[in-house]
């Protein structure tokens, strides 16, 4: 992204009171483990590598409808 970084964007939001609780979801081509525990320290939710598998994001995206659904007392 022109600007500002993947990593950048998402601690901009996470750092915003509405951002607290939203799934963040990084698609990105770089794959190494060292990327993937930058993202989640980031404060990414998950961390894909292109190219994309529809039904991995189907999945976690159901996921988050179900906890939805029936959120916890």
């Amino acid at each position: 992204m022109p600007g500002l970084s993947g990593l950048d964007a998402c601690r901009q939001i996470r750092a915003q009171p509405w951002g607290a609780h939203l799934l963040m979801i990084a698609v990105t081509g770089w794959g190494q483990e060292q990327d993937r525990r930058q993202a989640l320290a980031a404060g990414f939710d998950h961390h894909l590598t292109k190219p994309v598998n529809p039904d991995q994001l189907l999945a976690l995206c159901s996921s988050l409808h179900s906890v939805d659904e029936h959120p916890s007392a």
